[in-house]
């Protein structure tokens, strides 16, 4: 199958693109690196050319809110109309668990217009929440340092690796689509304050963290259930201690 990936030379986009190539599937690394804009539309109609499958893990260039929210709009409306038009079949997207829970942040209810977009579309589509990054824990962890003390919440949070969302978005993409959502979440729950004690532990990072129920995350007051996935989610193999040890030895 041709299967485009938007976002494909990011984080998550590079690797889900060796995945599916090592499966046999001929992938388009979409970027605006490699001829390809889902804001200006640039090359986007010849990349969805003969696509039967578009995967979206594009990321907003600014997280401040207006800026983030006429992102993923704009791009998602791009994609949709370059995708119907073409005929794709199956619609991919990556997003965030919890998004509807802290509307107090903008990346997140930008999230939640983009996955709106999507469900009115027409076109079969499958949204893959996923929780948390490791990959992301020390900007958390910056995020809410002042002087020497890290200030975060106790409420639970289950992150993951990003070679478990990869593992996760392989699965769905090659799957029918579900015309739903998906959860996706790391093998374990823990409090948050305890997660960036533990990386910075490991990082040798002499910073105290501080747990207060008041912190806020980037914008938003936590409670157990604001970044944890809902009943029965897919769960990752790779536990933090793990992803730990290998990040850290490199």
């Amino acid at each position: 199958m041709k299967i485009v990936v938007i976002g494909g030379t990011g984080l998550i986009g590079s690797k889900l693109v060796q995945n599916l190539r090592e499966r046999g599937h001929d992938v388009l690394a979409a970027a605006p690196s490699t001829g390809v804009n889902s804001i200006t539309r640039e090359g986007l109609a010849q990349a969805m050319d003969g696509a039967d499958i578009v995967v979206d893990v594009a990321n907003a260039p600014s997280w401040e809110d207006q800026a983030v929210l006429d992102f993923f709009e704009t791009s998602s409306r791009n994609l949709l109309a370059a995708e119907a038009a073409a005929g794709v079949r199956h619609h991919v997207a990556l997003s965030i668990v919890g998004s509807e829970r802290l509307p107090e942040n903008g990346y997140f209810r930008a999230k939640v217009a983009q996955e709106n977009l999507i469900k009115a579309s027409g076109i079969p589509y499958t949204i893959l929440r996923a929780t948390q990054f490791f990959e992301f824990v020390g900007g958390i962890a910056q995020a809410a340092t002042v002087g020497e003390e890290v200030c975060v919440s106790p409420a639970l949070i289950q992150p993951m690796a990003s070679d478990d969302v990869v593992a996760a978005l392989a699965e769905v993409t090659l799957a029918a689509p579900v015309n739903g959502t998906v959860e996706v979440a790391g093998p374990e729950a823990m409090p948050l304050d305890e997660l960036v004690r533990r990386f910075l532990r490991a990082t040798q990072d002499t910073r105290k963290v501080v747990p207060d129920v008041h912190a806020r995350y980037f914008g938003s007051v936590l409670d157990d259930q604001s970044l944890t996935p809902g009943k029965n989610p897919r769960l990752g193999a790779i536990r933090f201690e793990g992803w730990l040890g290998q990040s850290t030895a490199r």
